[in-house]
């Protein structure tokens, strides 16, 4: 199962990291074959400077990512992204053909967008 994770500048560190965390272990304890692949995405190539300046580079954008099975959108300073009509056509179609879409705190304000 892929599991995109959704991130952008001013994510909270824990609301990406958390769930990161969670969905990787699972997969290295399962007594499956690596049941979770998990990768994050953002807009564009390049560095992700969450809260507190925590810069991450993301796995894949929203062109190039592997077929997501659940979305994960996280929370944060979410005004930026509120504003931008690429990522919430982006996370619309998404929601419209992933199995499961998640939200982390504030992140349900992109999916409701």
């Amino acid at each position: 199962m892929n599991i995109g994770i959704y991130i952008y500048d001013q994510a909270e560190v824990l609301d990406f990291s958390g769930p990161f965390e969670v969905f990787t272990t699972a997969s290295r304890v399962s007594d499956e074959d690596e049941p979770f692949s998990v990768f994050l995405i953002a807009e564009k190539d390049g560095p992700v400077t969450a809260r507190a300046g925590y810069q991450v580079l993301p796995n894949a954008t929203i062109d190039n990512h592997p077929p997501i099975d659940v979305l994960i959108i996280v929370g944060g300073v979410h005004t930026g992204e509120m504003a931008n009509e690429k990522v919430k056509a982006w996370i619309a179609h998404q929601a419209a053909i992933v199995q499961q879409v998640a939200t982390v705190c504030t992140g349900i304000f992109l999916v409701v967008a």
